[in-house]
């Protein structure tokens, strides 16, 4: 068994309050950026990005040969994992913004 001592030293009531509420909004934080991965791992098919970004299969198929999406082959099929396509959208806006 493993015990830990805290030791707290001159430390006032709101000092003390404000390192904890810090600790945990970095954990709450870290919490909710790994649930939103989870939920984008899905797997899209050609049509569903299509429908989901509101552009063409010929767009896609451009997209695909100049290395913006990176499709997943599986036999004569074409699949993309959504959070491929958000991170595309995230650097878009970044990319803008320069």
């Amino acid at each position: 068994m493993i015990t830990k001592t805290i030791q707290i030293t001159e430390v006032t009531a709101d000092e003390l309050a404000d390192t904890v509420a810090d600790k945990l909004m970095f954990k709450i934080e870290n919490y909710l950026k790994e649930l939103s991965k989870k939920q984008n791992d899905e797997i899209l098919t050609r049509q569903e990005v299509a429908d989901y970004l509101r552009i063409s299969l010929v767009t896609i198929h451009s997209w695909n040969k100049h290395g913006i999406l990176n499709p997943i082959r599986m036999g004569n099929r074409i699949f993309y994992k959504k959070q491929d396509i958000l991170d595309v959208l995230e650097q878009q806006k970044i990319n803008k913004k320069r």
